[in-house]
């Protein structure tokens, strides 16, 4: 044992980790194409008089892609659209409990929904269909929500194993964001201006 976690604690630390740059380093490239691909477009239309006529479709390709990549991504900052009255009313073992259930229910469905989705991407493959623009198999463009799908399942499963020391008194939302209603840019930003004000008052 090193830094106070077992190994496995720290394998899956470290894969999520991993997992983490992977999705950042895609998703933050993926808008970048974007932007490029549409200011791109909107220069040559308004002023060369000529669209790029894969335009519209790569985007299209791309909103793909960042939409359910950044599925896990927002699952793992703890980010994602929570209905939490019940749980909020809970002791905090019970709250911990809920979240363990709640946790492996949704992996379950990820799950479940990327099993349907490798279905439906075999079928595309299958027909052998293209793009019209790109002439690139139809399939690529749905790998990503399997990709996303399958990350999101694998994120709410380490929600789960995170939560399972009770031990511990502090609840996880992803596996190292602990529960919480404060936004850490609001904190900072408040955090900034009490210092500011205390500096005028001197």
């Amino acid at each position: 044992m090193q830094d106070g976690k077992p190994a496995p604690l720290r394998f899956l630390g470290n894969l999520d980790a991993a997992v983490c740059r992977v999705e950042m380093l895609i998703l933050s490239w993926g808008i970048i194409l974007m932007a490029t691909n549409t200011i791109a477009n909107v220069l040559g239309r308004y002023v060369f008089l000529q669209s790029i006529y894969f335009s519209e479709e790569l985007n299209e390709f791309l909103m793909v892609m960042i939409t359910f990549m950044g599925l896990g991504y927002a699952t793992r900052k703890g980010i994602h659209i929570r209905m939490s009255a019940v749980y909020d009313a809970l002791p905090q073992r019970l709250r911990k409990a809920l979240m363990i259930v709640i946790a492996l229910t949704t992996a379950v469905m990820m799950a479940v929904l990327t099993w349907y989705a490798i279905e439906y991407v075999q079928k595309v493959a299958n027909r052998g269909r293209i793009t019209p623009a790109l002439q690139v198999p139809l399939y690529l463009t749905y790998i990503w929500v399997v990709a996303g799908l399958a990350l999101t399942a694998v994120q709410y499963l380490l929600t789960a194993i995170r939560n399972l020391n009770f031990s511990e008194n502090e609840i996880y939302v992803s596996y190292v964001e602990v529960d919480s209603y404060e936004d850490p840019e609001t904190v900072a930003a408040l955090s900034r201006h009490d210092a500011d004000e205390q500096e005028v008052s001197k």
